[in-house]
């Protein structure tokens, strides 16, 4: 299993016979090369979207025309976008479990909003998400954008995921303390991986907090498009 950060929160993650694009967002994010990007998509099988705003959900149409391959993600966006745009999508909600060839996916609770920029103002994309990702004897936690929940108990009693995608920037999302603690109080994790900071002033610059306040598991750092493999 590869798991490659693609700046943000964004992921390519090549699991099972799968490669899966977690809210691949390029155009105008600051932290991606711009020459990077069909190295990012080759070969993608799904797009998972965890919600609706830009920073995360930019891209998603775009790739999966050209792609020819569907987005998975919040019924309501995924309706939504198949019928204004024609694109193959899948459409759950959270509790629910689909399966992606050799790979499950559960959408899970995140606390945040949801929403996609028209002319008349913003319009709602049903809920934020986050997702439990199941394949190759590992079970991924990607966070998506969320602060911390008391759910994430019963998100560790259900699934026991061992790596765990944590958005970390603060400002929006967790920061990096209330990261740590959710990693340290809720879950059992072997590794772990920040994302959601360093693309803007706005957000935080370092991951260091977090690698301090988790001693004892492994918190990998990469480099935008550098790949971790299990």
């Amino acid at each position: 299993m590869k798991i490659t950060w693609l700046g943000h929160s964004g992921f390519r993650i090549e699991i099972g016979k799968q490669i899966l694009l977690i809210d691949p967002w390029f155009d105008g994010n600051p932290a991606f090369p711009e020459d990077k990007k069909e190295e990012a998509i080759v070969g993608a099988s799904h797009v998972l979207l965890s919600h609706g705003h830009g920073d995360h959900s930019a891209n998603a149409v775009g790739i999966a025309s050209d792609l020819g391959i569907p987005v998975v993600g919040m019924f309501d966006l995924m309706s939504f976008w198949e019928a204004r745009h024609g694109i193959q999508t899948v459409g759950f909600n959270k509790g629910g479990t689909v399966d992606l060839g050799d790979v499950k996916v559960t959408m899970v609770n995140a606390v945040h909003s949801s929403s996609i920029s028209s002319d008349n103002g913003p319009i709602y994309t049903g809920s934020e998400a986050g997702f439990m990702i199941e394949g190759e004897g590992h079970v991924i936690y990607f966070s998506g954008d969320t602060d911390v929940m008391a759910d994430m108990k019963v998100f560790n009693d259900l699934h026991k995921p061992d790596i765990g995608i944590l958005a970390c920037g603060g400002h929006f999302t967790m920061d990096m303390r209330r990261a740590a603690y959710a990693a340290r109080e809720f879950f059992d994790f072997k590794t772990v991986i920040p994302c959601h900071y360093k693309t803007f002033p706005l957000l935080a610059q370092s991951a260091d907090p977090l690698v301090e306040a988790l001693p004892g598991v492994d918190v990998k750092v990469p480099e935008v498009m550098e790949s971790i493999t299990f």
